[in-house]
């Protein structure tokens, strides 16, 4: 009697089994309008991507011989020190973001904006900015380098990093309320 249970189970397993395969099957093959809609917009996004640096060469800067790139920094501090007032030096853990406009990137197509994989920012051209009173700067890459690109339509970027710096700044210690900055320069 048990054993008849267990091929009944199996027999009941296997059209359970048949049925949702056949099933998975219809839909995957026709689809439903969200997935063709998802279809279309990969197929113009990887069209925009394949485009976009068609010609485009990363050792120009935006706008040469035409104006001056401006770059907007902006700077989030996730953690401070240690400070050694002895040496003059503290490290500073950040988030660097950068905002510039390379006209050459700009777009037409269903979004305003592109997230783009890290690994494009080697494609395009990025600022060289480095901090004046740093030591030795360390880009985060764990597990992936940490960094964002982003692009809007009309060519505006911006480009987010992860750093660390160990900097030395002089420390006017007789006025202990005055901060000591950190200084950006490109």
């Amino acid at each position: 009697m048990g054993h008849g249970m267990d091929r009944g189970r199996a027999v009941g397993l296997w059209l359970l089994f048949t049925a949702t395969w056949r099933l998975s099957c219809s839909q995957v093959a026709t689809g439903t309008p969200k997935e063709a809609e998802l279809n279309d917009n990969i197929t113009i996004f990887t069209r925009i991507l394949d485009g976009l640096l068609d010609g485009y060469d990363n050792r120009l800067r935006p706008g040469l011989g035409e104006k001056v790139t401006e770059i907007k920094t902006n700077i989030f501090v996730t953690s401070f020190g240690p400070v050694s007032d002895t040496e003059m030096e503290y490290t500073i853990d950040v988030f660097f973001r950068q905002s510039w406009k390379d006209e050459r990137l700009c777009f037409k197509g269903p979004m305003e904006m592109l997230p783009l994989n890290n690994l494009l920012a080697s494609n395009i051209w990025t600022p060289d900015t480095f901090f004046l009173n740093g030591k030795k700067s360390i880009a985060h890459n764990m597990t992936t380098p940490n960094k964002l690109l982003r692009l809007q339509d009309d060519g505006t970027l911006l480009y987010t990093m992860r750093s660390r710096t160990h900097t030395h700044t002089r420390m006017y210690l007789i006025h202990p309320a005055e901060p000591s900055f950190l200084k950006d320069a490109s």
